[in-house]
């Protein structure tokens, strides 16, 4: 296959085990994308290539098990914005929270460690979520592109329904051009999927 425009770059978004089946928060047939992803890689496609982490510590705020008598999947009020509480997932340094194996990495140019604030969530690899000053503080991968001259951003990876979805309308926002790669992706729930799909098409994000 031929190479995309040099000015399109692909993000990867939190291919980790702990987002897969047996780990702590398993994504719907999460495995099911390693494949795909691993044959785009070693295709060698782009230029650019970015991968998330989440990477959190054990103290962070998104954690049901810091919230005594909230339980995983329930729903706070966090700096004035809606928070699900998730099971405790991505502790920084452990297995559940590398890069999955099955993939060939060696392509990468960049990583983006994101939710590394202990009281601030963070789902898209543009901007964390709303902290305390009421703002989503960047991470620095718009600037890291347009340095690089990308217009266009593919995304997949982990989950289609939270920080992929959340990467690809950012990447809008921020004035790329955004397709989201939908069989590299798989959403938290499946039941989530005809509300993604509405948003996609609402934004103006195209399908891959």
């Amino acid at each position: 296959m031929a190479p995309y425009p040099h000015d399109t770059a692909l993000i990867l978004v939190d291919v980790q085990p702990d987002f897969m089946p047996g780990g702590s928060l398993a994504c719907h047939e999460g495995d099911a994308i390693l494949p795909g992803i691993d044959a785009l890689l070693r295709a060698r496609r782009y230029r650019h290539v970015v991968a998330t982490q989440d990477w959190h510590p054990r103290g962070h705020v998104s954690f049901a098990a810091n919230h005594p008598g909230r339980l995983p999947f329930e729903e706070i009020n966090l700096h004035g914005q809606p928070q699900t509480l998730w099971p405790v997932h991505c502790v920084a340094g452990t297995p559940g929270a590398a890069l999955h194996p099955a993939a060939d990495w060696t392509p990468l140019d960049l990583i983006v460690r994101k939710g590394t604030d202990p009281v601030v969530d963070s789902y898209s690899a543009f901007r964390e979520n709303h902290g305390p000053g009421g703002t989503r503080p960047p991470t620095g991968l718009a600037g890291w592109l347009r340095e690089r001259g990308v217009t266009q951003v593919h995304v997949g990876g982990l989950a289609r329904d939270v920080c992929v979805l959340w990467t690809a309308q950012d990447a809008l926002a921020l004035g790329f051009r955004a397709c989201m790669l939908w069989e590299l992706t798989r959403p938290v729930t499946a039941q989530s999927d005809p509300r993604t799909r509405e948003a996609l098409v609402e934004q103006g994000i195209t399908l891959g």
